[in-house]
């Protein structure tokens, strides 16, 4: 299989003008078009695995995958429309990320994120737009209320969860009481132990956040989900993300995930974008 062009990639879109507008609904963390990781998981005889086992399997998976390097198409739902695009994926946990929506031309958006600063530049409007790092300005891009060491979690397959917690096994899945109410729930595939669906309630039981992860194969000799959707019915919001050719654990400098103003732009206020 012959090798993604990345360096000749970022050239081409940090210099391209994109033509049209995105905005990054999804890009992020969003949620499931087709969830087919929760129609697999309930598919599956349950049978009771070890809590203490799951709990180690994680741990083990985070150590496994560090950081990220990928194409990936993007379909999307929400209360906007409907649309599909294909996305440049870079991540280095725990918080360095960096988006870039393509079009035939170029980037249309390119979105980098950092423990200090989010931006987003659009070349066609020629709009550099910067803010703290926080989760609500990550989420006036992906729509999603999640901080940043979640979202690159979610992104390399990892349900974005404090493993110290004091986590209850339930047949073929763990959960976790939140504080100040809520819970976490994670299923696994019984045969592998792979994480398979992550759920968010809310203190009403009401599903805040989900993600699936399907399509294992083995990348780099771990075993990597090549799909995953993410849901967030509060926001009638759905979102399927499919792989191409990830590169995992892959050295990524610092340069990468930093986006400078280029002359003759205009840089606003993240913030300015509203909520």
């Amino acid at each position: 299989m012959r090798a993604l062009d990345w360096q000749g990639l970022f050239c081409q879109s940090c210099s391209r003008a994109a033509v049209g507008t995105a905005i990054l609904l999804g890009v992020l963390s969003c949620a499931p078009v087709a969830s087919r990781s929760p129609a697999v998981t309930d598919q599956i005889p349950q049978k009771a695995l070890d809590p203490g086992e799951l709990v180690r399997n994680l741990l083990q998976r985070e150590q496994q995958l560090r950081s990220l390097r990928a194409l990936a198409t993007v379909e999307y739902s929400s209360w906007r429309g409907r649309g599909k695009f294909q996305e440049v994926v870079v991540i280095r946990r725990p918080d360095r990320l960096r988006l870039e929506t393509l079009s035939q031309l170029g980037a249309v958006l390119i979105v980098t994120a950092a423990n200090d600063e989010v931006v987003g530049f659009h070349p066609q409007e020629r709009l550099f737009y910067r803010g703290r790092s926080s989760k609500e300005n990550l989420s006036r891009y992906t729509q999603i209320p999640l901080e940043l060491e979640e979202v690159t979690r979610l992104l390399l397959g990892l349900p974005p969860v404090d493993l110290s917690g004091r986590w209850e096994g339930n047949g073929g899945s763990l959960s976790w009481q939140r504080e100040g109410g809520g819970r976490e729930t994670i299923t696994f595939d019984p045969t592998r132990g792979l994480p398979l669906k992550w759920e968010r309630f809310d203190g009403n039981g009401e599903i805040e956040f989900s993600a699936g992860f399907s399509d294992f194969a083995v990348t780099s000799g771990v075993p990597f989900p090549m799909t995953l959707s993410f849901s967030a019915p509060m926001r009638q919001l759905q979102v399927e993300l499919r792989y191409q050719e990830p590169e995992l654990n892959v050295v990524l400098p610092e340069s990468l995930f930093v986006v400078e103003k280029p002359p003759h732009v205009r840089e606003l206020p993240l913030e300015s974008l509203g909520g």
